[in-house]
């Protein structure tokens, strides 16, 4: 290899042979140095960083910055477990209070004589109709809160109605119970109408407060209404005598039984078998006399017996 040097002063040249091994020497320098600089500065910057890192001062603060935010992970967890334990008990609120509403809305399903599977609150209610496609980007998520809290208040006024028809059809029901209507018999047949008649023992004209129902002896003697027994024993004339009261100033009488079944101070309901029919008393024949009291004043029976129940 030939080097020739020009000198800028003078203008003369001077030649150089270069043998092999100088130009491999002059090679490796020139390749070599930017290599070294770029060694030297990483061991620079390295010894920098280990130096900043070995720092106390830096040290401490790490730790610091890493304690504080475990505590922040910390603080975040307890927070979402007691988040996550309120929605829990809420929803357990909910749960039970739709079973107290599924257990009112069976009991009103009886109350008012539904039809079997009409409303079956042990089942889901059906549903359909034809899909509907949604824009996606006008659906956005619900606040679970918010949802929460609005099906809780629509659960609370679902079964404040509920209530609310509860309490109608109950004190629907209790007049339908205190309500005089039907035959104190379930068989028989009407032997004599209220008013005035021809006394069956002396054949004069008198006056029947009552109407009779003959039948066979020993059949069921039933009450006409709800009400609570007053008299469950023996009177003159009638025989045996059951008296209910029925409230609203009605009370029914059911006379001349073979045997009573009910005692002073029972409760008995509408259609109970209260006596057995008999002859006891002032009687021609196995029979029921029926009275009804109306303010202390006994009313033709008729209007009662013949009206329809509730």
């Amino acid at each position: 290899m030939k080097i020739i040097v020009v000198s800028k002063r003078h203008g003369n040249t001077r030649s150089f042979t270069l043998g092999a091994w100088k130009r491999a020497l002059i090679s490796a320098c020139i390749l070599g140095l930017p290599v070294g600089i770029t060694l030297g500065a990483l061991k620079y910057f390295d010894t920098e960083s280990d130096s900043e890192f070995l720092n106390p001062g830096s040290r401490q603060a790490w730790v610091a910055a890493l304690n504080e935010q475990a505590q922040q992970v910390e603080q975040a967890r307890l927070q979402t477990e007691q988040k996550l334990a309120a929605l829990t008990m809420r929803v357990a609120e909910l749960q039970a209070r739709l079973v107290r509403i599924d257990a009112l809305g069976e009991r009103l399903t009886g109350m008012a004589h539904l039809d079997n599977g009409e409303f079956d609150f042990s089942q889901m209610p059906a549903l359909g109709g034809p899909e509907q496609a949604i824009e996606e980007e006008h659906v956005t998520a619900p606040d679970f809160q918010a949802t929460l809290d609005q099906l809780a208040s629509q659960i609370e006024d679902r079964q404040q109605q509920l209530n609310t028809l509860e309490a109608l059809l109950a004190n629907r029901k209790l007049q339908d119970e205190v309500f005089l209507a039907g035959r104190p018999i379930n068989k028989g047949w009407m032997s004599s109408r209220f008013g005035r008649r021809t006394d069956p023992f002396t054949g004069r004209v008198a006056w029947h407060e009552g109407v009779d129902f003959a039948g066979k002896e020993g059949s069921d003697i039933v009450a006409v209404a709800s009400g609570v027994v007053t008299w469950s024993s023996e009177r003159s004339g009638y025989g045996n005598l059951v008296e209910i009261n029925h409230g609203n100033g009605y009370k029914t009488r059911y006379g001349h039984c073979k045997e009573n079944l009910v005692k002073v101070g029972d409760v008995v309901k509408k259609g109970q078998v209260i006596a057995l029919m008999g002859s006891s008393g002032r009687s021609t024949g196995p029979h029921v006399h029926f009275e009804v009291y109306k303010h202390g004043r006994a009313v033709d029976p008729s209007t009662y017996i013949h009206r329809a129940s509730r």
